[in-house]
């Protein structure tokens, strides 16, 4: 939700033991803050369509990245955030604070919905060109951040599972151990793309 919206609205989410989730917003640092203190604790598509880094307003992008009470997370596909800011997001924020995320919609039929898409520039977009989702793949997302932010392979890895499984207290996942669910892939160690899916114990893929 946007920073701007009643503070109510956060609290009645995480009162019902639900995760809030500011972005999309050109909140001040000031309501960002406002936002994380009611109980915010996650930040969407981090950088998108959200009041950026300015020296003396550090919007909800600063408060992102120095909050360390939320988690970032970040649309890794080459066109949402340019290198650069993953970098910074990923040097600012401490281990097991950033997420990937592909945002991905079905954009091969074009349209989403009654929406109408059109695929240009590396994205989805509307007629207007205005980015809508992502064609990225959580291991084309992971293979992004290891390859052009120099991100470890661990910490990527733990961005796009372990992390997130956390944050929704899903405690079955997240990791390889007995007990748990055995969602599982394989990535070419040189490419990283997905070669071989397990769910829940069983090979689907490869």
């Amino acid at each position: 939700m946007a920073c701007e919206c009643p503070i109510e609205a956060i609290t009645a989410i995480v009162g019902r033991r639900g995760i809030a989730s500011i972005g999309h917003s050109q909140a001040t640092y000031a309501e960002a803050e406002t936002a994380v203190a009611a109980g915010a604790r996650l930040v969407t598509h981090g950088f998108n369509a959200m009041s950026g880094l300015h020296h003396r307003e550090p919007g909800l992008v600063g408060a992102a990245l120095t909050d360390d009470r939320v988690t970032v997370s970040l649309i890794a596909d080459g066109v949402h955030v340019h290198p650069a800011a993953l970098d910074v997001a990923f040097r600012c924020k401490p281990d097991g604070r950033v997420v990937l995320v592909t945002d991905a919609v079905a954009s091969r039929a074009g349209r989403a919905g009654e929406v109408r898409l059109v695929h240009e520039g590396g994205a989805p977009r509307l007629a207007d060109g205005t980015l809508a989702g992502s064609t990225v793949t959580m291991d084309a997302a992971v293979a992004y951040v290891v390859a052009r932010v120099g991100v470890s392979l661990e910490r990527a890895v733990r961005a796009a599972s372990t992390t997130p499984a956390a944050l929704m207290g899903l405690a079955d996942r997240g990791s390889l151990a007995p007990g748990r669910a055995a969602d599982i892939v394989a990535l070419d160690p040189t490419t990283l793309r997905c070669t071989e899916t397990w769910v829940a114990g069983h090979q689907i893929h490869g």
